[in-house]
């Protein structure tokens, strides 16, 4: 006696089943591109700040530096 193939019957609820999982994975994958930009976005944002500071800094000094030459006699 020779074996028939046996299909597998696709009933509705594991369909739904395997539907929802596609559509979760695709709004993880999307959820991690999200993430990864928002980070991208925040390191950009944190070498502005860090730019901004030393700048600042630099202003401070140099006014400091100028202020003590100015106030230094020559000779």
């Amino acid at each position: 006696m020779s074996e028939l193939p046996i299909e597998r019957f696709q009933c509705a609820p594991g369909m739904r089943l395997q539907a929802h999982e596609r559509v979760s994975a695709i709004h993880l994958a999307n959820l991690d591109k999200r993430l990864d930009r928002i980070e991208q976005m925040m390191e950009r944002l944190e070498r502005r700040l860090w730019l901004a500071v030393y700048g600042v800094a630099g202003v401070i000094l140099a006014k400091a530096v100028q202020t003590f030459l100015a106030v230094t006699p020559v000779g």
